[in-house]
């Protein structure tokens, strides 16, 4: 199924979880030197109007990124500290936000000469627009699927590895396909750093999905999830992440990050984190 835009989608409180929890795990990973292969299995378009017909006809940013800026002077955690940078580059003078990054440009905005990049996507106009931006930078694109993709292209040239895994799970199967996915890219990259994004839903089928990952061998899988402190009568009530392998310290630090938007000035969200695996 290909009917999936996030252009009705970007920058909402989903957006701000996951990006933050991307950029802080590019900010602790570069502390090495060694390169990093960063994948992102669905990319998107990249780049984002927030002013378009389809942002404007969910405004979803209006409760996520664009409260967020408002709060900007209230966010306690340094970590912060990028993830506005990289905003206000992107909107650097226009007084406003109207330029929203999806996580493709994330990735390139941090990628060092020792690092690598892969996009895939499927959609036949995302995957156009997507590879008009990537022309510009170091990124690859490859049109197609990015489970299967991201497996074929493991392990890595570089000696560290960054992967995005968030479809859309408008198919029911993307729960168990991204769990098996998981695991086998586990058995083929141990040491690599894994963040999987997943609505939760008042259907609950998000819990097929961690249910699924920790039938598999996988280790060391961090969850955390936001929730809506006033939620839809039905569909996404919250956001999910579970990160494999996240960098020592990586929980307190985007706890931190996501306690700063908990309140009501804020995202008015409630969070949580545990380990879904340990060791």
């Amino acid at each position: 199924m290909l009917s999936y835009l996030h252009a009705f989608h970007a920058g909402n409180f989903a957006d701000v979880q996951k990006h933050a929890a991307l950029t802080l795990a590019l900010a602790m990973m570069q502390a090495k030197k060694s390169g990093i292969a960063g994948f992102d299995t669905h990319a998107g378009s990249a780049i984002y109007d927030l002013r378009s017909e389809r942002a404007r006809k969910t405004g979803e940013a209006d409760s996520g990124i664009q409260k967020l800026w408002k709060a900007r002077e209230q966010l306690r955690s340094e970590d912060w500290r990028p993830v506005l940078d990289v905003m206000a580059q992107f909107n650097a003078g226009s007084g406003e936000l109207t330029v929203y990054p999806g996580s493709p440009a994330w990735f390139r905005h941090f990628l060092r000469a020792e690092d690598g990049l892969t996009l895939f996507e499927l959609h036949p106009a995302e995957g156009e627009q997507l590879a008009d931006w990537a022309s510009a930078g170091r990124a690859r694109v490859l049109r197609q699927d990015g489970l299967a993709g991201l497996l074929r292209q493991l392990p890595p040239k570089q000696p560290r590895l960054l992967a995005l895994i968030d479809p859309s799970y408008e198919i029911k199967s993307d729960y168990r396909d991204v769990a098996e996915t998981m695991g086998k890219a586990w058995q083929k990259c141990r040491h690599g750093v894994y963040l999987v994004w997943y609505p939760v839903l008042t259907s609950g089928l998000h819990e097929q999905l961690k249910d699924a990952v920790r039938a598999t061998a996988v280790r060391k899988v961090l969850c955390s999830e936001v929730h809506l402190r006033t939620p839809p009568e039905r569909g996404m009530t919250g956001s999910g992440l579970l990160v494999i392998n996240p960098p020592w310290g990586f929980d307190t630090r985007l706890s931190a990050m996501m306690n700063d938007i908990a309140g009501p000035d804020a995202l008015n969200l409630s969070h949580g984190v545990e380990w879904l695996v340990s060791e």
